[in-house]
């Protein structure tokens, strides 16, 4: 760093000429490590203090000493382990079974009951086209229905906008090609 220095001196001491328009300070350079050196001994600063804030955060856990005298082993008898084995079994809970009772599904009435709305009306509502039963096995008959008929061609299903109910109407029929 001391030669670095004398020649630095000895630079700024010798006469320039007129025609050196290109002439750059010798000084730049040392100014320029200069920043660079303290741009790094801050970011060393900064991780310093986050290292130890993270060490008052997260200290190291304690761990005790073993014990000097290791405990006595553990003797069982065949018996007592069958008896803690029956305690543990009796106090399980008996699972509890459900029991899943077939619905057949009426697809075929509600096939009829959707032709026949439509024969009358250009177009039904999903509750016209439900009927009155409203059960589950009724909801799920009368999807299946409009399903299987929107897919044969009978009729099409339209919902004009978003979340709005869903109109059934009934498909021209199309001329003989």
């Amino acid at each position: 760093m001391a030669s670095r220095l004398v020649r630095l001196k000895a630079q700024m001491l010798l006469p320039r000429g007129a025609e050196e328009d290109g002439w750059e300070d010798p000084r730049a350079e040392l100014v320029r490590r200069l920043l660079e050196y303290q741009q790094i001994r801050e970011v060393a600063v900064w991780l310093g203090r986050a290292a130890e804030r993270r060490a008052e955060e997260f200290a190291r856990g304690y761990l005790p000493p073993p014990p000097a005298v290791p405990p006595p082993p553990l003797t069982l008898e065949l018996f007592d382990l069958l008896g803690a084995i029956d305690r543990v079994i009796a106090g399980i809970p008996s699972p509890v079974l459900h029991r899943v009772i077939a619905r057949p599904l009426d697809v075929e009435s509600a096939t009829r009951r959707i032709e026949d709305l439509l024969v009358d009306q250009e177009e039904i509502r999903w509750l016209d086209a439900l009927g009155s039963g409203g059960t589950i096995v009724d909801v799920l008959s009368t999807l299946l229905a409009l399903l299987e008929l929107a897919k044969r061609g009978n009729l099409r299903l339209l919902q004009p906008t978003p979340f709005c109910p869903m109109v059934i109407a009934r498909e021209s029929p199309r001329p003989a090609a």
